[in-house]
């Protein structure tokens, strides 16, 4: 994975470069998964378990590896490798590698470990690294034959004012820079809202995914978050609050910069739903060029990355500390400052026991390992320079390993699921500890089983604390349900996982899609009805939040208009227009702001789908919105979108014969065919298309001769027959073919009678007749511009009639 000479041509190197929400990371998964193994490496421990999931949902577990600082599920045959940056096997060679949030390089606490990535992390034949647009300059200074690809956000971001809590739209995240002032605001939601999901850096993998599923399913409409969610952790989220405009980075408490308000508010809207960013609390207005920076993803290029010289020389206490020292050599690089490994290590090194221990190449790089331990307690510098030192003395010992004691004494003192959410916050920091140190292989005698214990207590905990969590932020108002529940002979009402609901051991229906369907033979006292449908709310709320949040591929559309969602009728259309549908969600189940939400998720959904399955009709729409259409391409543009995509010949055989040759091709472009009966688009009448446009145009109440109607059904009506376009087309082949005439085969090939051929080729046919020369329709523009153009003969013959008469 280094960057040194292996003898190969050397692989491609290509950076991504965008705002938030363009795709770059899915992008990069799926470059990963087209090779035959591959690395990507993520800011986050918690972005890097949601990647490792979606992966081994595709590859299965035993080809994925994951590779956190605390965290190693390392399968013996593993192709992908998804790690945090600073825990990626540099060592380890494999043909696709990528880098995450590359503009890291410019951070004061990482990012020396981002640079030592683009600088020397690559892959035998892929190397991709993902960031914010601000980074091509310096890309193109540090990696020689570096390939940019500019990518532009999915949907727009717009910024709304400030707003009190109390008023923010539903499905906003609102955003903090500490717990406590996280916890603070969730509470006052609470109490005003009903609830939020919490989502912070130092929550678990296990119960930050916990917390974000009680906002995807809909059961919460708000989120309380560090600026931890502005690292590519994908939310539904519409609007993005700030609470605050200061941080404190590890050394001082400072001022946002732009592109960090930019990257945290582009997590505001997904996919091509646009999203809104402001503030709220205590916080400031933003200024208008702040607010056009963010909204524009304009912000000033990273001038200069963060370095520390990679290849350290431990020969010595000295040369240790002189190399950690080493200025860069090249442009675009500064050295960075003391990070916490090395201000341990500089603290050791001042302790005399210390200097004589430490004397071997071997001991100098256990004690660089040792200060490596991250401070995820947030402790004192003296409570953490002790547990660098107990553990830097075990590691040069007579054993060379932690004793087992050491780690099953802390453990044990963490091994309870008691207390608050503040007791058991700080317990999973204290598991961290020791699975960081159970994931060094050579730390501890039986390393894989305390990395299991480990994992196992940190799942306990952190089950633990989602339900601390969610009983002290969210009121789900269970209470008042039971009580209802009592109140009415007590009846037990249970939903089952296939949407039975069951009281008292009978079936009285089920949920279908999002509605309540009765069984016929229950039989039920009403009570019991008025119970079933109380206790079907939580389960349509997660449907409606399932359905909210799902893809595209969940839905269908049906010809009758009834829209399903896993196979399930969800909704029905209502209007005319593909373009601007509108739907009727069935049933009434629900809160009024989650159906809104997965009505305006089908309306979305289905507006796409016009997109693509009426792309002709769909393309000649934008052409005349747009004015790209001049002419009498216009007008015929304009008359196939009114018909539905289907026009007959003869209606428009003036303005075909006046079309110029380049007006021909430009109708060729967008797919329009004229042909011998008809001028339509091929493309839109595939059953897709038809099957779409018929869910609009088609439906029960439409009128069966309308001309839209007749087009979403592929059909024409002529000579009194009502026939595919296809026949008429047909028919024109085959009396072409024989001269004029139709024999007894071409007949049974068309499906018709010789009486109806014939009456149907007179209609075509006198439908078809050239009107006289110098004659034209009296409601033609035609008619106009023949008159203009009169021979003066006429004008003369005109004026003296006018004179006899007078």
């Amino acid at each position: 994975m280094s960057d040194r000479g292996t003898g190969r041509a050397p692989g491609r190197v290509v950076a991504v470069l965008g705002p938030t929400n363009t795709g770059k990371t899915h992008l990069a998964v799926e470059r990963m998964l087209g090779h035959g193994s591959g690395m990507i490496g993520l800011p986050l421990r918690l972005l890097a378990r949601e990647i490792y999931e979606r992966i081994t949902a595709r590859a299965g577990k035993a080809s994925v590896a994951l590779v956190t600082g605390e965290e190693k599920i390392s399968p013996p045959h593993a192709r992908f490798h998804v790690c945090t940056v600073e825990a990626m096997p540099m060592e380890r060679s494999v043909d696709f590698l990528a880098v995450d949030e590359i503009q890291l390089v410019a951070d004061p606490e990482r990012g020396h470990v981002f640079t030592n990535r683009l600088l020397h992390a690559r892959g035998r034949q892929e190397t991709m690294f993902l960031g914010a647009g601000t980074m091509e300059p310096l890309m193109r200074r540090l990696v020689e034959d570096v390939e940019i690809q500019s990518r532009d956000r999915l949907s727009t971001l717009s910024y709304a004012g400030p707003k009190k809590l109390t008023r923010l739209p539903r499905r906003s995240a609102v955003v903090a820079f500490s717990a406590e002032q996280v916890y603070a605001i969730a509470e006052l939601i609470r109490r005003q809202r009903g609830g939020a999901a919490i989502v912070m850096g130092a929550l678990s993998p296990r119960t930050r995914n916990a917390q974000v599923e009680l906002f995807q399913s809909g059961e919460v409409d708000f989120l309380v978050a560090t600026d931890a969610i502005g690292m590519g952790l994908n939310m539904d989220v519409d609007h993005v609050a700030f609470a605050g405009l200061r941080k404190f980075d590890g050394r001082r408490t400072r001022w946002l910069h732009a592109h960090e308000i930019g990257q945290i508010a582009g997590r505001a809207g997904r996919h091509l739903r646009d999203g809104t960013f402001g503030v709220t609390g205590e916080a400031e207005d933003l200024d208008d060029d702040l607010v056009e920076q963010v909204v524009e993803h304009r912000f000033d290029p990273v001038e200069g990355a963060e370095w520390r010289n990679g290849r350290l020389d431990f020969d010595s206490l000295p040369d240790l500390l002189r190399s950690l020292t080493e200025p860069p050599r090249r442009t675009g690089l500064h050295l960075t400052g003391q990070a916490l490994d090395e201000t341990l290590l500089r603290r050791a090194v001042q302790d005399e026991e210390v200097q004589r221990i430490a004397r071997s190449r071997g001991s100098l790089m256990r004690l660089w390992d040792a200060c490596q331990i991250p401070d995820f307690q947030k402790t004192t510098a003296d409570e953490h320079f002790k547990l660098t030192m107990e553990v830097f003395h075990a590691l040069i010992g007579p054993n060379g390993r932690l004793p087992e004691d050491w780690i099953s004494k802390r453990f044990r003192g963490l091994d309870h699921e008691d207390g608050q959410i503040d007791q058991l916050s700080g317990r999973l920091a204290g598991v961290r500890t020791l699975a960081y140190v159970a994931a060094r292989p050579d730390w501890l005698e039986n390393a894989p089983h305390w990395r299991e214990r480990t994992r196992a207590l940190e799942d306990r905990l952190s089950d633990a604390l989602h339900t601390r969590l969610t009983a002290r932020f969210v009121d789900r108002k269970t209470t008042a349900l039971m009580r209802a529940l009592h109140a009415e002979d007590e009846a037990a009402v249970r939903v089952g996982a296939d949407g039975a609901v069951m009281i008292e051991g009978a079936e009285l229906g089920r949920i279908e899609g999002l509605r309540f369907v009765a069984d016929r033979d229950a039989g039920a006292h009403p009570s019991h009805r008025r119970l079933a449908l109380r206790a079907i709310e939580p389960e349509v709320a997660r449907r409606l939040g399932r359905l909210a949040a799902d893809a595209d591929d969940a839905f269908t559309v049906l010809p009758d208009g009834a829209v399903t969602w896993r196979g399930e009728l969800v909704a029905r259309v209502t209007n005319e227009d593909p373009w601007s549908p509108r739907v009727r969600l069935i049933g009434d189940q629900g809160v009024e702001a989650a159906r809104e939400r997965a009505r305006r998720r089908v309306e979305a959904w289905l507006a796409q789908e016009g997109g693509r399955a009426l792309r002709g009709l769909s393309r000649l729409k934008r052409a005349l919105e747009s004015g790209g259409l001049k002419g009498l391409t216009r007008g015929l543009a304009f008359r196939l979108v009114e018909a539905g995509g289907v026009l007959a010949r003869r209606d428009v055989e003036g303005e075909l014969s006046a079309l110029s040759q380049v007006e021909r091709r430009t109708l060729k472009t967008f797919g329009v065919r004229v042909g011998a009966h008809s001028v339509w688009l091929p493309a839109d009448q595939k059953a897709r298309g038809r099957g779409f446009a018929q869910a609009f145009w088609a439906r029960d109440e439409a009128p069966t001769d309308a001309p839209r109607t007749l087009s979403a059904r592929g059909l024409r009506a002529a000579g009194g027959l009502t026939l595919p376009l296809a026949t008429l087309e047909r028919l024109a082949d085959l009396r072409a073919a024989g001269q004029g005439t139709l024999d007894y085969a071409a007949l049974a090939e068309l499906g018709l009678t010789e009486a109806q051929a014939e009456t149907l080729s007179k209609a075509l046919r006198a439908a078809r007749t050239r009107p006289q020369a110098g004659a034209q329709a009296a409601a033609s523009p035609f008619a106009a511009l023949a008159g203009l153009k009169a021979p003066p003969e006429q004008i003369r013959q005109r004026r003296s009639r006018r004179r006899r008469t007078s």
